[in-house]
């Protein structure tokens, strides 16, 4: 009651409803893909990208005030992100990742990269260290085996999810094939991560500081 009255009083004082804030809106394409913000949005941006991949850690880091708190939040701007899975350490970070649902892709997706140093360096030593044990599983045991390794799933699980949840993220083999397939149909002509298409057109080798004005450029704001 008191959210209500609080916007009814927004709206007498300024004559306007609050503005929508778009980071907040997620959803998964058919294709597997997230897209997060507004599906109208004047400025398209998508991105293929590793959770393994250092420079993708930059860019989610150095881009997260701007593209994501002002161009995808204003409306102006929408984002595409589409996995590009490297290894198994990459698939395990993706399926945790989307184990959070629309609502928490997005926020859980930026904590995996800001946390990169920690559960990679980790799961690398838990991977040479664990290597014959690792080989006799499985390869859906593998990926479980190198998320708990990382610290990955005790970092999802310290962000509200329960293990039932988790358990069924890695027992959904349809949607890790989905992951999975967005890397094997992705364009031949990406090579790299991350490699960006903005409004349909190839932005190949950029970070953050090559990007933002394209995007500015192009109407975000």
């Amino acid at each position: 009651m008191r959210v209500l009255f609080a916007v009814f009083a927004l709206f007498l004082l300024t004559g306007a409803a609050p503005k929508r804030d778009w980071s907040q809106t997620a959803r998964i394409l058919p294709s597997g893909a997230y897209l997060i913000g507004n599906p109208a949005a004047r400025v398209k941006l998508v991105e293929y990208a590793s959770y393994t991949c250092s420079h993708c850690a930059d860019f989610s880091v150095k881009s997260e005030p701007v593209l994501k708190r002002q161009m995808i939040a204003s409306g102006s701007t929408s984002l595409e992100f589409r996995h590009f899975i490297r290894d198994r350490l990459d698939l395990s970070a993706a399926i945790l990742a989307r184990c959070t649902g629309p609502k928490g892709f997005s926020a859980t997706s930026s904590a995996i990269f800001a946390a990169q140093p920690q559960w990679l360096e980790r799961g690398i030593e838990y991977q040479q260290g664990n290597a014959a044990r690792l080989n006799m599983y499985p390869a859906a045991a593998q990926i479980r085996a190198n998320a708990d390794g990382s610290g990955l799933t005790a970092m999802i699980k310290a962000r509200g999810l329960s293990d039932a949840a988790i358990n069924a993220c890695f027992a959904n083999q349809p949607e890790i094939d989905r992951i999975v397939k967005l890397t094997a149909d992705a364009p031949k002509e990406i090579d790299s991560t991350p490699t960006f298409y903005l409004n349909g057109r190839l932005v190949p080798h950029v970070g953050w500081e090559q990007l933002e004005p394209a995007l500015r450029k192009a109407g975000a704001h």
